[in-house]
């Protein structure tokens, strides 16, 4: 059990990992930016260090200055919480490499799952139910259009009813939180 964990992330987020903490005894270090030097998880947390100015890339982003803050509060572990970092497989071997526990996947697996290619082709191989689609990476519109036209039930046998309500959506290989998604309705080949 860690005695104090630095929590890399603001707002609801991160209350709601200090309260865990509290919960557990886990003392807490609030990290933030000028702009959020009075914010909630601030004032709740057992100590907070100020890591730069409001944009997210100088602070919230700032691997150096939270490696600084960890160091210097003596945290043992960064939970990173939810986004900003916490799909960031360089931003978790950082942390391990410089004696933290990072609180999360290994950056093996956010590597891995970060590739939605690669992530449904291994939960597949696992056994794991996945979303219907393309087999793999669709490379053109004519692959889309065929993955888009297939039974969800059967990936070899082409849809008969097209007119049956489902949602078509493109999605980028390397996006997360839903970033890099399309809906498709009635593309027209150019």
């Amino acid at each position: 059990m860690f005695e104090k964990v630095l929590i890399a992330n603001r707002g609801e987020i991160a209350l709601r990992i200090h309260r865990a903490c509290r919960d557990m005894g886990i003392r807490t270090v609030a990290v933030h930016s000028t702009a959020d030097a009075n914010a909630m998880h601030v004032r709740l947390a057992d100590e907070s260090v100020c890591i730069g100015p409001p944009p997210a890339r100088d602070s919230y982003l700032n691997t150096a200055a939270i490696l600084s803050a960890a160091t210097i509060t003596g945290a043992e572990a960064i939970h990173p919480g939810l986004g900003f970092l916490a799909e960031n497989a360089d931003f978790a071997a950082t942390v391990e490499e410089h004696g933290f526990t990072f609180i999360g996947p290994s950056a093996e697996h956010i590597r891995l799952m970060g590739n939605k290619v690669a992530a449904k082709e291994t939960a597949s191989r696992l056994g794991i139910a996945t979303v219907p689609g393309s087999a793999g990476a669709v490379r053109d519109l004519a692959a889309a259009e065929a993955a888009a036209h297939r039974d969800p039930d059967s990936r070899r046998r082409p849809r008969r009813d097209r007119s049956s309500g489902r949602a078509r959506l493109l999605a980028a290989a390397l996006s997360s939180e839903g970033a890099g998604r399309v809906a498709v309705a009635g593309a027209q080949r150019r």
